[in-house]
C-alpha cells in the first residue's frame, strides 16, 4: 500500500499561485495512477485533476482547465499540482489519491492523503 502526505496549501491572494505537494511512500508508487480531489465546506468532494502513472496521459476538471497543472517526479514520489491565478472558488480541502486506474472517479481511487488547506481571498 501507498500513503500520502500533502503540503503546500495556505493562503493567497486571488491572481496568485500556490503548488502543492503530495509524497509518497510505497514500493508501487511509480505504477500508480495519481489525483487530486478539493472539498469546500458543505460539499462533497470533487474531481480536479489526474495523471498516469507514467505522467503521459492528464485530465483536468473544466473548472481548472488552463489555470492548473498536475505532474509527477517518480524518482522523488512525489505529485504536485501547480495552480495559477487561483480565485476564491478555488478555497477547499485538497486531497491527494493514488489508484491502479487512469480515472477521475473518485471511487476508484484506492487511497488518500489527509489533505492540505487552500484559501484563496479576494
Amino acid at each position: 500500500q501507498v500513503q500520502l502526505v500533502e503540503s503546500g496549501g495556505g493562503l493567497v491572494q486571488a491572481g496568485g499561485s500556490l503548488r502543492l505537494s503530495c509524497a509518497a511512500s510505497g514500493r508501487t508508487f511509480s505504477r500508480s495512477n495519481m489525483g487530486w480531489f478539493r472539498q469546500a465546506p458543505g460539499k462533497e468532494r470533487e474531481f480536479v485533476a489526474h495523471i498516469s502513472w507514467s505522467g503521459s496521459n492528464r485530465d483536468y476538471a473544466d473548472s481548472v482547465k488552463g489555470r492548473f497543472t498536475i505532474f509527477r517526479d517518480n524518482a522523488k514520489n512525489t505529485v504536485y499540482l501547480q495552480m495559477n491565478s487561483l480565485k476564491p472558488e478555488d478555497t477547499a480541502v485538497y486531497y491527494c489519491a493514488a489508484g491502479t486506474v487512469f480515472t477521475r472517479v473518485e471511487a476508484a481511487y484506492l487511497r488518500w492523503g489527509q489533505g492540505t488547506q487552500v484559501t484563496v481571498s479576494s
